[in-house]
Parts: structure tokens; C-alpha cells; sequence
């Protein structure tokens, strides 16, 4: 990243190999099988993780010339990274506010299927942790605008180039990754 430097992004790349990278047989939400496996979630609701998510995240929603009110994703994956880039973005404005977008709307109370102070018209970045076939960005893309949101980019923390960024660049929407697969393989 050329805002904040390579420092940051060389930690947060050690700190996803140590508590997130697996090597081994895995079967994948997708249904494919792997030999490496990222929990994400290992490093982005670690402290340290947070800081350079954060961080590292707002710095690549600015360079990617993105202006969104929001950012957030499906949950589970994709809370830890929202909550990080809207933490961070406090410090340097202007402030973006996290969302989380539900698989399924509730069917209780509200029936909201976006949490948060999302609005009809908000710009927001879809964030999602480990983009593999882009189903679950792709989802939460949906959600958005169903509820009348717009769509400016799609965020992930590592992106295993399996087809997810190019499935959802066929949907039209820009993707970046702060660490890409072969980085993690090394």
C-alpha cells in the first residue's frame, strides 16, 4: 500500500502466515477442496490484526479513490474488517461507519437484513475477508443494493485467486486485496 507504507502490509502478512495460513487438506465453503486453508478471522479479531486492517484497509479504500459512507459485508467474515476500517478512519477523516449485512433478514423486530446506520442511497465498499469464488461479497453486494445502497468497491483482507475477483469484476464492481494467495504460499 502506498499510503501508510510497506511496513504495515509486511506484518500483516506475517501475522495471517502465523495464526491464519494452513497447509493440509481442507473442504472450502465453496465445496472445492484445498491444500491451504485462511481463517482470517485468527488475525482480523486479533488486536494487532485490527490495527493494520484498519489501517492498511482505509488506506486502500482512499488509493482506490473510493469515497464510501460505509463499509461491511456478510457476516461473520466480513464484521472484524469493517469495524477495523471504520476504527481507523476516526483518526483520519473523513470517518467511514461499518454495517453488517445478515444472510438471511431477521424475522423478528425490524426484519432488518442490514444492521448499523446504513441508509437508502449510502456509498459503501463491500469488505470481506477472504475472497475465493466471491459468493459471499457477492451477496452482500445484493443486499445493499436491495436495500438501496450503492455499491463502490469490493475490500478483501486476502484474496486465495481462485476466480472470486474475477466473478465479481464480471458483476462490475473494482476489486483490491491487501494480500494475495501467492504472497501467503510465498
Amino acid at each position: 500500500m502506498t499510503t501508510i507504507g510497506g511496513a504495515a502490509r509486511s506484518e500483516l502478512v506475517a501475522l495471517l502466515r502465523e495464526r491464519s495460513f494452513r497447509r493440509g487438506t481442507f473442504a472450502l465453503a465453496s465445496g472445492r477442496r484445498s491444500p491451504y486453508y485462511v481463517d482470517a478471522r485468527l488475525t482480523t479479531m486479533s488486536a494487532r490484526g485490527m490495527v493494520l486492517v484498519g489501517e492498511l484497509g482505509r488506506a486502500a479504500i482512499r488509493d482506490a479513490g473510493w469515497a464510501p459512507t460505509l463499509v461491511g459485508g456478510l457476516t461473520l467474515g466480513a464484521d472484524p474488517v469493517a469495524y477495523a476500517i471504520a476504527a481507523a478512519s476516526v483518526h483520519a477523516p473523513p470517518q467511514i461507519d461499518g454495517f453488517t449485512a445478515r444472510k438471511e433478514p431477521k424475522s423478528h423486530g425490524t426484519g432488518k437484513r442490514i444492521e448499523g446506520p446504513f441508509q437508502p442511497g449510502a456509498h459503501v465498499v463491500v469488505v470481506e475477508d477472504v475472497i475465493t469464488t466471491g459468493g459471499s461479497a457477492l451477496r452482500a453486494v445484493d443486499a445493499v443494493r436491495s436495500e438501496g445502497g450503492r455499491v463502490l468497491g469490493v475490500l478483501a483482507v486476502v484474496d486465495r485467486e481462485e476466480g472470486g475477483r474475477e466473478a465479481i469484476e464480471a458483476a462490475g464492481y473494482q476489486v483490491t486485496a491487501l494480500v494475495r494467495m501467492a504472497v501467503l504460499i510465498g
